[in-house]
């Protein structure tokens, strides 16, 4: 069969435009040449479907399609005008991510290091002689609650000095202290630790900054050195128990409690009722037991007698100034001449190296998680501060 192409008697526009263009099997336009509108379609049944197309420009056989523009052309047909252009930017664009990688590999490998070499306070590999300083701030607790959180615990402190006289480089340890006091017990725990690093012949100095007080100073007393400034706040050397009375409130609000207890004294302490004359009298006792043990552990630190610490174990605050004249500290100075008197102290000669114990490195800052660790300080302090046995501070 011959004639024009089935269905229609002029070759569509775009069809006359494809093979116009650079993908075209024919010779390429010449300028101000026009593409040909007619073709020619021929069907030959004898020959195994043979089809031929005729124009200016195509001439396409079914039977050996491909040969009739050379085996070149078949085997390779000829690539958009940009191919080439398009391969390259690919390649340039994956050469830049992996630059990307690897550099963002390092910096995460730097960054690693850094975080260890800040863990360590930079003197992981350090030589010589060194002094160790230990920060105590906040109030004194007992307890695992994370430190640099306005409070401090001694299981943190006791571990930080034990670390301290287990190395052979340090000859000397600085507690700097800014707490006003806490737990009678956590003060009891510590001062244990100071006076054993003290007696292993570790020289320990204490650095005083705006507040040691009560618990705080008992820590102190077992030092080998108490440097203070003029205006510290120390002293304050006493012992107190505290109880809340809200049964007034909760009978205005008609809250009843019924107490099943196997005891006189085991509620001793409830909210919902007052102290009995017997619980009071107890409570006294208990107290002055407490602080007797502290006055001892003051007078046997300080080398001084009961007496001459009960005369000034009132409770009151001294200043830096006043606690060197009554002899509850030793020398007035800041930090850093807490440094240079505890490098004369462990005999260390030239310039020594500072190893920052228990200071908040970068690593925690960046790691440490503020939402978990707020939430056990909040439970934990939940049960410190409603403790229905009240608080021995």
């Amino acid at each position: 069969m011959s004639g024009k192409y089935p269905d229609s008697e002029e070759w569509p526009s775009d069809d006359v435009g494809y093979h116009g263009s650079p993908y075209s099997y024919g010779e390429p336009e010449k300028d101000g040449q026009e593409a040909s509108d007619t073709y020619e379609y021929t069907e030959d049944a004898t020959s195994g479907g043979t089809d031929t197309i005729s124009g200016d420009h195509v001439q396409i056989t079914g039977e050996d399609m491909g040969r009739s523009y050379g085996e070149e052309e078949r085997s390779a047909p000829p690539e958009a005008p940009y191919a080439n252009t398009a391969s390259v930017s690919r390649k340039k664009s994956r050469k830049w991510q992996y630059i990307a990688i690897v550099a963002v590999l390092l910096l995460i490998i730097g960054s690693s290091f850094l975080l260890l070499f800040q863990a360590f306070s930079g003197d992981l590999y350090s030589p010589g002689d060194k002094i160790a300083v230990i920060y105590i701030q906040g109030t004194l607790l007992t307890s695992s609650v994370p430190g640099g959180l306005g409070y401090a615990t001694s299981e943190d402190i006791a571990e930080s000095i034990r670390e301290a006289t287990a190395d052979e480089n340090v000859k000397a340890i600085v507690l700097r202290i800014n707490s006003p006091g806490g737990s009678s017990t956590a003060g009891e725990e510590v001062y244990t630790e100071v006076k054993t690093a003290s007696e292993s012949g570790v020289p320990v100095v204490v650095s005083m900054g705006d507040v040691a007080a009560s618990a705080a100073y008992h820590i102190s007393a077992p030092a080998d050195l108490i440097v203070a400034n003029p205006s510290s706040m120390t002293g304050s050397i006493g012992t107190i128990w505290m109880f809340e009375n809200l049964s007034v409130y909760y009978e205005e609000e008609g809250i009843e409690y019924y107490i099943a207890k196997s005891g006189e004294f085991k509620d001793m302490g409830g909210s919902w009722r007052g102290l009995t004359e017997d619980e009071k009298e107890y409570a006294n006792r208990v107290v002055a037991e407490v602080y007797g043990n502290f006055v001892e552990d003051v007078a046997r630190g300080r080398n001084m007698s009961v007496g001459e610490v009960r005369d000034l174990a009132d409770g009151r605050i001294y200043t830096g100034q006043r606690a060197q004249e009554l002899g509850l500290v030793d020398e007035i100075g800041n930090f850093y001449y807490a440094l240079d008197r505890a490098a004369e102290l462990g005999g260390i000669e030239g310039e020594p190296t500072i190893v920052y114990i228990n200071r908040p490195t970068l690593s925690s800052l960046l790691f440490g998680s503020e939402a978990d660790v707020s939430a056990a300080v909040d439970q934990f302090l939940n049960f410190y501060e409603e403790s229905p046995y009240g608080r021995i501070v």
